[in-house]
Protein backbone atom coordinates (compact mmCIF):
# COMPACT_ATOMS: atom_id res chain seq x y z
CA UNK A 1 0.00 0.00 0.00
CA UNK A 2 1.13 3.34 -0.49
CA UNK A 3 2.66 4.96 2.65
CA UNK A 4 0.08 6.85 4.19
CA UNK A 5 2.57 9.48 6.23
CA UNK A 6 5.08 10.96 3.74
CA UNK A 7 4.01 13.24 1.59
CA UNK A 8 4.45 11.92 -2.98
CA UNK A 9 6.19 14.99 -4.62
CA UNK A 10 5.60 12.97 -7.66
CA UNK A 11 4.93 12.50 -10.68
CA UNK A 12 7.97 13.30 -11.81
CA UNK A 13 9.45 13.49 -15.84
CA UNK A 14 11.72 10.79 -16.76
CA UNK A 15 13.83 13.00 -17.90
CA UNK A 16 14.19 14.37 -14.49
CA UNK A 17 15.34 11.24 -13.60
CA UNK A 18 17.93 10.53 -16.19
CA UNK A 19 19.49 13.53 -15.62
CA UNK A 20 19.49 12.66 -11.34
CA UNK A 21 20.99 9.50 -12.36
CA UNK A 22 23.38 11.18 -14.90
CA UNK A 23 22.04 8.97 -17.59
CA UNK A 24 21.34 9.91 -21.40
CA UNK A 25 17.58 9.30 -22.79
CA UNK A 26 17.56 5.66 -23.75
CA UNK A 27 15.44 6.00 -26.75
CA UNK A 28 12.64 6.49 -24.24
CA UNK A 29 9.67 9.35 -23.95
CA UNK A 30 11.56 11.99 -22.02
CA UNK A 31 7.96 13.87 -21.46
CA UNK A 32 6.60 9.92 -19.80
CA UNK A 33 5.74 11.14 -16.24
CA UNK A 34 6.93 8.27 -13.26
CA UNK A 35 4.08 7.86 -10.66
CA UNK A 36 6.09 6.76 -7.54
CA UNK A 37 9.33 4.47 -6.37
CA UNK A 38 8.16 0.91 -5.19
CA UNK A 39 9.88 -2.23 -4.21
CA UNK A 40 9.36 -4.72 -7.49
CA UNK A 41 6.36 -7.14 -5.74
CA UNK A 42 4.03 -3.70 -5.16
CA UNK A 43 5.24 -1.44 -7.73
CA UNK A 44 2.62 -0.89 -10.91
CA UNK A 45 2.47 0.61 -14.20
CA UNK A 46 3.94 3.88 -14.35
CA UNK A 47 6.12 3.41 -10.92
CA UNK A 48 10.06 2.89 -10.97
CA UNK A 49 11.62 -0.14 -8.60
CA UNK A 50 14.79 -1.40 -8.38
CA UNK A 51 16.32 -4.56 -9.33
CA UNK A 52 20.05 -4.81 -7.19
CA UNK A 53 20.69 -8.85 -6.61
CA UNK A 54 19.99 -12.06 -8.23
CA UNK A 55 17.92 -13.24 -4.92
CA UNK A 56 14.87 -10.84 -6.00
CA UNK A 57 15.09 -12.72 -9.55
CA UNK A 58 11.67 -14.16 -8.95
CA UNK A 59 9.91 -10.75 -8.13
CA UNK A 60 12.05 -9.05 -10.87
CA UNK A 61 10.93 -11.16 -13.74
CA UNK A 62 6.96 -10.36 -12.65
CA UNK A 63 7.47 -6.89 -11.41
CA UNK A 64 4.81 -4.14 -13.11
CA UNK A 65 6.88 -1.49 -12.71
CA UNK A 66 7.58 0.87 -16.06
CA UNK A 67 11.05 1.57 -15.16
CA UNK A 68 13.74 -0.25 -13.05
CA UNK A 69 16.98 0.65 -11.83
CA UNK A 70 19.52 -2.00 -12.17
CA UNK A 71 23.12 -3.41 -13.40
CA UNK A 72 23.52 -4.70 -16.95
CA UNK A 73 24.36 -8.19 -15.29
CA UNK A 74 20.74 -8.26 -13.92
CA UNK A 75 18.78 -5.85 -17.18
CA UNK A 76 17.92 -9.67 -18.59
CA UNK A 77 15.57 -10.92 -16.13
CA UNK A 78 13.12 -7.81 -16.17
CA UNK A 79 10.16 -8.32 -18.30
CA UNK A 80 9.62 -6.29 -21.86
CA UNK A 81 7.16 -3.50 -19.62
CA UNK A 82 9.78 -2.65 -18.28
CA UNK A 83 12.97 -0.67 -19.39
CA UNK A 84 16.00 -0.95 -17.35
CA UNK A 85 17.77 2.17 -16.07
CA UNK A 86 21.80 0.48 -16.19
CA UNK A 87 23.63 2.22 -13.40
CA UNK A 88 27.04 1.51 -11.23
CA UNK A 89 25.68 1.28 -7.94
CA UNK A 90 21.71 0.22 -7.35
CA UNK A 91 21.00 1.54 -3.91
CA UNK A 92 22.75 4.65 -4.30
CA UNK A 93 21.06 5.49 -7.35
CA UNK A 94 17.75 4.51 -5.75
CA UNK A 95 18.30 6.38 -2.49
CA UNK A 96 18.65 9.31 -4.79
CA UNK A 97 15.42 8.74 -6.40
CA UNK A 98 13.72 7.92 -3.54
CA UNK A 99 14.63 11.26 -1.91
CA UNK A 100 13.08 13.22 -4.79
CA UNK A 101 9.61 11.83 -4.20
CA UNK A 102 9.45 11.84 -0.61
CA UNK A 103 12.17 14.66 0.54
CA UNK A 104 10.75 14.50 3.91
CA UNK A 105 11.44 10.75 4.58
CA UNK A 106 15.52 10.95 5.24
CA UNK A 107 16.24 13.34 8.46
CA UNK A 108 14.65 12.32 11.80
CA UNK A 109 14.98 15.31 13.68
CA UNK A 110 12.45 15.66 16.68
CA UNK A 111 8.64 16.69 15.95
CA UNK A 112 8.47 20.35 16.26
CA UNK A 113 4.80 19.45 16.74
CA UNK A 114 4.82 18.15 19.87
CA UNK A 115 2.37 19.70 22.62
CA UNK A 116 1.89 18.98 26.17
CA UNK A 117 -1.02 16.36 26.51
CA UNK A 118 -3.03 18.73 28.70
CA UNK A 119 -3.47 20.52 25.47
CA UNK A 120 -4.96 18.42 23.34
CA UNK A 121 -8.43 16.74 22.70
CA UNK A 122 -7.07 13.72 24.05
CA UNK A 123 -6.43 14.89 27.79
CA UNK A 124 -10.37 13.47 28.52
CA UNK A 125 -9.93 10.05 26.22
CA UNK A 126 -6.72 8.96 27.51
CA UNK A 127 -5.01 7.77 30.94
CA UNK A 128 -1.78 9.38 31.40
CA UNK A 129 0.90 10.04 33.11
CA UNK A 130 3.49 13.00 33.55
CA UNK A 131 5.34 14.90 30.99
CA UNK A 132 3.24 13.22 27.84
CA UNK A 133 3.48 15.01 24.48
CA UNK A 134 1.70 13.82 21.50
CA UNK A 135 2.48 15.55 18.19
CA UNK A 136 0.67 16.02 14.89
CA UNK A 137 -2.12 13.78 12.94
CA UNK A 138 -2.08 10.76 15.49
CA UNK A 139 -5.04 8.73 16.56
CA UNK A 140 -5.91 7.20 19.67
CA UNK A 141 -8.66 4.49 20.40
CA UNK A 142 -10.49 3.58 23.55
CA UNK A 143 -9.42 2.69 26.78
CA UNK A 144 -6.11 3.63 26.49
CA UNK A 145 -3.14 4.34 28.49
CA UNK A 146 0.13 6.41 28.08
CA UNK A 147 3.33 6.18 30.69
CA UNK A 148 5.46 9.09 31.84
CA UNK A 149 7.48 10.86 29.80
CA UNK A 150 6.80 9.56 26.60
CA UNK A 151 6.49 10.74 22.97
CA UNK A 152 3.68 10.34 20.62
CA UNK A 153 5.52 12.14 17.25
CA UNK A 154 3.49 12.80 14.40
CA UNK A 155 1.98 10.38 11.94
CA UNK A 156 0.79 7.44 14.75
CA UNK A 157 -2.08 5.54 15.10
CA UNK A 158 -3.14 3.69 18.23
CA UNK A 159 -6.36 1.52 18.36
CA UNK A 160 -8.23 0.55 20.99
CA UNK A 161 -6.87 -0.79 24.49
CA UNK A 162 -3.53 -0.33 23.96
CA UNK A 163 -0.67 0.19 26.71
CA UNK A 164 1.99 2.46 25.71
CA UNK A 165 4.63 2.67 28.73
CA UNK A 166 6.94 5.22 30.35
CA UNK A 167 9.88 6.73 28.48
CA UNK A 168 8.65 5.33 24.88
CA UNK A 169 8.63 6.98 21.80
CA UNK A 170 6.62 6.03 18.86
CA UNK A 171 6.21 7.79 15.37
CA UNK A 172 5.27 6.60 11.69
CA UNK A 173 3.99 3.62 13.15
CA UNK A 174 0.45 1.74 13.12
CA UNK A 175 -0.60 0.02 16.33
CA UNK A 176 -3.78 -2.07 16.51
CA UNK A 177 -5.89 -2.91 19.24
CA UNK A 178 -4.51 -4.70 22.74
CA UNK A 179 -0.92 -3.74 22.01
CA UNK A 180 0.85 -3.46 24.79
CA UNK A 181 4.44 -1.46 24.63
CA UNK A 182 6.43 -1.75 27.80
CA UNK A 183 8.87 1.31 29.07
CA UNK A 184 12.01 2.60 27.13
CA UNK A 185 11.33 1.26 23.40
CA UNK A 186 11.64 3.54 20.38
CA UNK A 187 9.57 2.80 17.55
CA UNK A 188 9.39 3.85 13.75
CA UNK A 189 12.54 5.67 13.95
CA UNK A 190 14.79 5.83 10.91
CA UNK A 191 16.67 2.23 10.34
CA UNK A 192 20.24 1.74 9.55
CA UNK A 193 20.33 2.35 6.02
CA UNK A 194 23.22 4.75 4.30
CA UNK A 195 25.92 3.99 2.01
CA UNK A 196 29.56 4.61 3.25
CA UNK A 197 31.70 7.25 1.53
CA UNK A 198 35.12 8.07 2.03
CA UNK A 199 33.92 11.78 2.88
CA UNK A 200 30.38 11.77 3.90
CA UNK A 201 28.20 8.70 4.23
CA UNK A 202 24.98 8.99 2.65
CA UNK A 203 21.66 7.94 4.62
CA UNK A 204 18.96 6.12 2.65
CA UNK A 205 15.37 7.72 2.62
CA UNK A 206 12.79 5.76 5.12
CA UNK A 207 9.55 5.60 3.32
CA UNK A 208 7.84 2.77 4.96
CA UNK A 209 6.13 2.84 8.76
CA UNK A 210 6.28 0.04 11.33
CA UNK A 211 2.90 -1.63 11.67
CA UNK A 212 1.97 -4.02 14.95
CA UNK A 213 -0.36 -6.03 14.79
CA UNK A 214 -3.28 -6.82 17.23
CA UNK A 215 -2.59 -8.55 20.50
CA UNK A 216 1.36 -7.97 20.65
CA UNK A 217 3.58 -7.30 23.48
CA UNK A 218 6.81 -4.97 22.91
CA UNK A 219 9.13 -5.72 25.64
CA UNK A 220 11.32 -2.80 27.52
CA UNK A 221 14.11 -1.15 25.75
CA UNK A 222 13.35 -2.19 22.18
CA UNK A 223 13.62 -0.48 18.92
CA UNK A 224 11.40 -1.62 15.77
CA UNK A 225 12.58 0.77 12.81
CA UNK A 226 10.58 1.86 10.21
CA UNK A 227 10.54 0.20 6.28
CA UNK A 228 12.66 1.78 4.09
CA UNK A 229 11.16 0.82 0.92
CA UNK A 230 8.28 -1.47 2.64
CA UNK A 231 6.78 -1.77 5.95
CA UNK A 232 8.07 -3.34 9.42
CA UNK A 233 5.66 -5.42 10.16
CA UNK A 234 5.05 -6.86 13.57
CA UNK A 235 2.52 -10.25 13.21
CA UNK A 236 -0.42 -10.46 15.58
CA UNK A 237 -0.20 -12.10 18.81
CA UNK A 238 3.73 -12.15 18.80
CA UNK A 239 5.46 -11.06 22.00
CA UNK A 240 9.00 -9.62 22.09
CA UNK A 241 11.09 -9.86 24.78
CA UNK A 242 13.17 -6.81 26.46
CA UNK A 243 16.29 -5.34 24.19
CA UNK A 244 15.33 -6.52 21.03
CA UNK A 245 16.08 -4.63 17.67
CA UNK A 246 13.86 -5.06 14.71
CA UNK A 247 15.72 -3.90 11.90
CA UNK A 248 13.76 -2.04 8.22
CA UNK A 249 11.51 -4.00 6.23
CA UNK A 250 11.72 -7.08 8.55
CA UNK A 251 7.88 -8.82 8.58
CA UNK A 252 6.93 -11.77 11.53
CA UNK A 253 4.40 -13.74 11.20
CA UNK A 254 1.73 -14.28 14.04
CA UNK A 255 2.27 -16.05 16.99
CA UNK A 256 5.77 -15.48 17.63
CA UNK A 257 7.87 -15.61 20.41
CA UNK A 258 11.57 -14.01 20.62
CA UNK A 259 13.54 -13.99 23.88
CA UNK A 260 16.01 -10.88 24.77
CA UNK A 261 18.70 -9.27 23.10
CA UNK A 262 17.96 -10.82 19.64
CA UNK A 263 18.57 -8.71 16.86
CA UNK A 264 16.82 -9.31 13.31
CA UNK A 265 18.43 -7.82 10.57
CA UNK A 266 16.77 -5.67 7.79
CA UNK A 267 14.93 -7.11 5.17
CA UNK A 268 14.32 -10.54 6.72
CA UNK A 269 11.33 -12.37 7.12
CA UNK A 270 10.28 -14.42 9.96
CA UNK A 271 7.31 -17.01 9.63
CA UNK A 272 4.31 -17.97 11.94
CA UNK A 273 4.78 -19.94 15.50
CA UNK A 274 8.61 -19.15 15.06
CA UNK A 275 10.49 -19.55 18.80
CA UNK A 276 13.74 -17.24 18.77
CA UNK A 277 16.18 -17.83 21.73
CA UNK A 278 17.87 -14.86 23.93
CA UNK A 279 20.69 -13.17 22.36
CA UNK A 280 20.52 -15.08 18.84
CA UNK A 281 21.30 -13.05 16.09
CA UNK A 282 19.25 -13.39 12.73
CA UNK A 283 21.48 -11.90 8.96
CA UNK A 284 19.50 -9.73 6.81
CA UNK A 285 17.44 -10.49 3.68
CA UNK A 286 16.60 -14.19 4.85
CA UNK A 287 13.71 -16.14 5.03
CA UNK A 288 12.62 -18.45 8.04
CA UNK A 289 9.90 -20.67 7.68
CA UNK A 290 6.87 -21.62 9.77
CA UNK A 291 7.34 -22.96 13.50
CA UNK A 292 10.84 -22.83 13.19
CA UNK A 293 12.54 -22.63 16.57
CA UNK A 294 16.43 -21.32 17.02
CA UNK A 295 18.36 -21.56 20.07
CA UNK A 296 20.07 -19.06 21.73
CA UNK A 297 23.18 -17.45 20.93
CA UNK A 298 22.66 -18.57 17.40
CA UNK A 299 23.48 -16.94 14.29
CA UNK A 300 21.77 -17.45 11.27
CA UNK A 301 22.69 -16.64 8.09
CA UNK A 302 20.50 -18.43 6.06
CA UNK A 303 17.51 -19.44 4.70
CA UNK A 304 15.76 -21.65 7.36
CA UNK A 305 13.06 -24.40 5.70
CA UNK A 306 9.84 -24.79 7.55
CA UNK A 307 9.44 -27.02 10.87
CA UNK A 308 12.73 -27.15 11.71
CA UNK A 309 14.93 -27.03 14.87
CA UNK A 310 18.30 -25.05 14.53
CA UNK A 311 21.32 -23.99 16.66
CA UNK A 312 25.04 -22.76 16.62
CA UNK A 313 27.42 -20.59 14.58
CA UNK A 314 26.22 -21.22 11.56
CA UNK A 315 23.03 -22.06 12.75
CA UNK A 316 22.28 -25.53 11.95
CA UNK A 317 19.56 -28.42 12.52
CA UNK A 318 19.86 -28.93 16.12
CA UNK A 319 20.76 -33.00 15.47
CA UNK A 320 23.73 -32.00 13.10
CA UNK A 321 24.50 -29.68 16.32
CA UNK A 322 24.40 -31.75 18.89
CA UNK A 323 26.48 -34.46 17.18
CA UNK A 324 29.34 -32.06 16.04
CA UNK A 325 29.21 -30.99 19.97
CA UNK A 326 29.01 -33.93 21.26
CA UNK A 327 32.62 -34.23 22.82
CA UNK A 328 31.71 -30.64 24.79
CA UNK A 329 28.33 -31.78 26.03
CA UNK A 330 29.92 -34.50 27.71
CA UNK A 331 32.30 -32.16 29.86
CA UNK A 332 29.32 -30.46 30.92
Amino acid sequence: MDNPFFTNKGPVKISEILDILNLKSLNLNIEQLVKNVKDLQNAETNDISFFHSKKYKNLACNTKASFCITTDTLKNDLPVNCKPLIVENVLASTSMITARFYPDSITDNFDETCENINQTSFKDKVKYGKNILLGSNIKIGTNCSIGHNSIIEKNVVIGNHCNIGSNTIIRNSIIKNNVKILDNCVIGKHGFGFFPNKKKNSRYPHIGIVIIEENCEIGCGSTIDRGSMSNTVIGKNTYLDNQIHIAHNVKIGQNSIIAGQVGIAGSSIIGENVRIGGQAGISGHLKIGNNVEIGGGSGVIRNIPDNTKVMGYPAKNIREFLRDNKWYIKQL
